[in-house]
């Protein structure tokens, strides 16, 4: 049976160029980049030239590139470093409730070291309105975090919006685009924001490396204190293949942005219309700003965790959210917050594309996706009820945050 890989928010496949670039520094090229001989050298080298292939990728300069572990530690060095670099000028932190938890948990943290944290809600559609973060500032607010686009139901957020927000009020601005980059433009000048997160492996690089930009002259604390790597920001060894690989997959994926958007946009375009003529089949997030390879649906009546298994039978691989969260049962935060009744939150699957993905691909997966509703909605009591015109459940307040 031939696999079918619909699960890229949550890991994308290695490109084979990205592989052939990082294979000699696991070997040959094996030196340590703090070495003042030649093969620290070579690998100083080789960090250096990755850290360019970043740059160019969000339209940044190299030395404000710092490489990380991936986008959860770029997520809690940028909020967390910069509420210890303004400890004593603000307490305050605006974000939203449908942030991934690398984000949610840090502003959790600093709440309970007495920091005052604004969720803002978003729209049914998935969208925050940047006039409301602009109403959520006060005198204390020292950072605003608002996602690029969501993980779950691949909304693209007013970031550029809030960006110019933000630069007016003076207040420094992260946003985490695990999500985009490689997908949609990034341009940290456009968006306007002072801190940005990436993953290497959601964008075809190796997985356990990731990117925070830091604009120049954005004061921000480290996590980690050592040996003062990456401008002090980041001390421990620097992981070279990592690196290396992180910079090949931003220089392959800045060449090839148009086309891989492009063919994404196109068999997304082709899922979600198929997967829309099942009765009680609906889209969660808006249609239009949307990642070119996000499907996300909600089919009432049934368990997204049930479809996900039916379907790994099948060989198809996909999920119903977050793969950070997708072992916890609870309702998604994501959906609640667009006001959707618990009930239905539970039927969601998340269909996600790579510029790996075929047309036939995508046709299987609308071959088989409709008999796995149809077999678990026979067995289902909330389908029964469903389609007997009962009442099912209550509706949760709007924006509902809780992830337990």
């Amino acid at each position: 049976m031939e696999r079918i890989y619909l699960d890229n928010s949550a890991a994308s496949r290695v490109d084979a160029g990205v592989l052939e670039a990082m294979l000699p520094y696991f070997t040959a090229k094996y030196g340590n980049a703090s070495s003042l001989h030649m093969f620290g050298a070579e690998a100083k080298d080789a960090m250096e030239a990755a850290r360019t292939q970043a740059a160019a990728l969000i339209n940044a300069k190299p030395e404000e590139i710092i490489f990380t572990s991936g986008g959860t530690e770029s997520d809690n060095l940028a909020i967390k470093g910069i509420a210890a670099a303004k400890c004593g000028k603000g307490d305050h932190i605006i974000t939203t409730n449908i942030e991934h938890p690398a984000v949610l948990e840090p502003c959790r943290y600093l709440e309970r070291l007495g920091y005052k944290v604004t969720y803002a809600r978003v729209g049914s559609d998935g969208i925050v309105d940047a006039n409301e973060v602009a109403k959520a500032i006060t005198d204390k607010t020292i950072l605003i975090s608002v996602m690029h686009a969501n993980n779950e139901i691949g909304t693209i957020q007013p970031v550029e919006e809030i960006g110019k927000i933000a630069r007016e009020r003076g207040i420094t601005f992260h946003t985490d685009a695990v999500q985009t980059a490689g997908k949609i433009p990034v341009d940290v000048e456009k968006l306007g924001v002072s801190l940005l997160s990436i993953s290497a492996h959601k964008l075809h690089g190796p997985k356990g490396a990731g990117i925070l930009y830091v604009r120049e002259g954005t004061p921000l604390e480290p996590l980690l204190h050592g040996g003062g790597h990456e401008n002090g920001l980041r001390s421990g060894t620097e992981n070279i293949p990592g690196i290396v690989g992180t910079g090949k997959a931003c220089e392959v994926a800045k060449r090839d942005l148009v086309a891989n958007a492009a063919h994404m946009l196109k068999l997304r375009d082709r899922l979600i219309g198929g997967l829309l003529t099942l009765d009680e089949a609906h889209l969660n997030g808006s249609r239009e700003r949307r990642l070119p390879n996000n499907a996300n649906i909600r089919f009432l009546g049934i368990e997204g965790e049930a479809l996900v298994l039916l379907l790994g039978e099948k060989g198809i691989a996909a999920s119903t959210g977050s793969a950070c969260s997708s072992k916890k049962l609870q309702a998604s935060h994501v959906l609640l917050a667009l006001g959707l009744p618990e009930w239905q939150t539970h039927g969601s699957l998340r269909l996600t594309l790579s510029k790996y993905t075929t047309a036939e691909e995508i046709d299987r997966a609308l071959a088989e996706i409709p008999p796995a509703v149809a077999r678990l909605r026979a067995m289902s009591p909330v389908w029964k009820k469903l389609k007997a015109g009962e009442k099912i459940g209550h509706v949760k307040e709007k924006g509902h945050a809780h992830m337990g």
